[in-house]
């Protein structure tokens, strides 16, 4: 029978500017009162980490490991580059804000700039010894994603043609370095659900880097079945982020959101136990499938402060 590992909590939505957040050390030693027992590391966030660091030095990465306060480093969390590599001309403007500032302005630079990021943390990874970097695909079609007028025929193929064609060189460098990237199926990417993570899959050519980054709580925001999920693409989930949300629909707005702010919308993230995912399933499907790694606490919520 296979065990998964934790609890271990995503640093992402913590590391600030001031302290206990401030830092890897501080930021560890704080969720280590906690009773946490890993961290999944952002590896934008200079706070945290110096991803070209870690992908030069061995020694690096050693000195990292010594300043989590005794807390296993899960993953390296690649999402903001990932999102960098390919993205819809409508969105320039926001994703700017993810690069640095000599790139923004610049899609074709930036999306260069965020490929080798990315090795960078692929190599980083393999560094630390670990096999997975969770990821965003970025999203090329998203503008497109419930039409009128209907899209016309062939784009959805080009969209995912173009997508598998950024990713593929470093899919291929991932392979090399033995680290899977486990995309996370997120509204707003081209790949958020199970159809279009095959449609990329088909693209890449079933190419065996490309992964999932399983969290039910995007899944609850699309009235998706979470648990079946599980089952069906059991072979390709490698990493998994406990994220909770609800969905309450009413008589004035459902899925799409109304462009409602984050907290009138009927999706949104809860703090765990406070949503409508059943963990007590999600956690017997996982282990049923003979999930063994990290089951990484990824914290929002629109009510509670962190």
């Amino acid at each position: 029978m296979s065990q998964i590992k934790g609890p271990a909590i995503f640093l992402g939505q913590f590391m600030a500017d001031e302290a206990p957040f401030n830092s890897l050390p501080n930021a560890t030693a704080y969720m280590k009162e906690l009773g946490y027992k890993g961290v999944q590391i952002p590896a934008w966030d200079k706070r945290a980490m110096d991803a070209k660091l870690a992908a030069e030095s061995k020694t690096y990465c050693d000195d990292l490991k010594g300043q989590t306060n005794g807390l296993v480093i899960t993953e390296l969390a690649s999402h903001l580059m990932g999102q960098l590599v390919a993205s819809h001309p409508a969105y320039d403007e926001l994703f700017d804000a993810f690069a640095i500032p000599e790139m923004r302005g610049n899609p074709k630079a930036r999306a260069e700039w965020a490929t080798q990021e990315m090795k960078y943390i692929i190599k980083a990874s393999a560094n630390l010894g670990l096999t997975v970097t969770p990821s965003f695909p970025g999203a090329f079609l998203w503008p497109f994603v419930y039409p009128w007028p209907q899209r016309p025929a062939g784009m959805v193929e080009e969209g995912f043609k173009e997508l598998a064609a950024r990713w593929k060189p470093i899919l291929d460098y991932a392979d090399e370095h033995g680290v899977d990237i486990a995309y996370e199926l997120h509204p707003g990417e081209d790949l958020h659900d199970g159809a279009s993570f095959e449609m990329f899959l088909e693209a890449t050519g079933n190419h065996p880097r490309v992964a999932i980054n399983y969290d039910p709580s995007h899944f609850v925001l699309q009235a998706m079945d979470y648990i079946g999920f599980i089952d069906h693409y059991a072979e390709r989930i490698k990493a998994f982020h406990v994220k909770d949300a609800e969905f309450r629909p009413d008589a004035r707005s459902g899925v799409y959101g109304g462009y409602q702010g984050w907290t009138k919308r009927p999706g949104r993230f809860r703090s765990l136990g406070d949503g409508d995912v059943d963990f007590g399933q999600v956690f017997t499907r996982m282990t049923a499938i003979g999930f063994d790694g990290w089951a990484v606490l990824e914290w929002e919520c629109f009510v509670k402060n962190p």
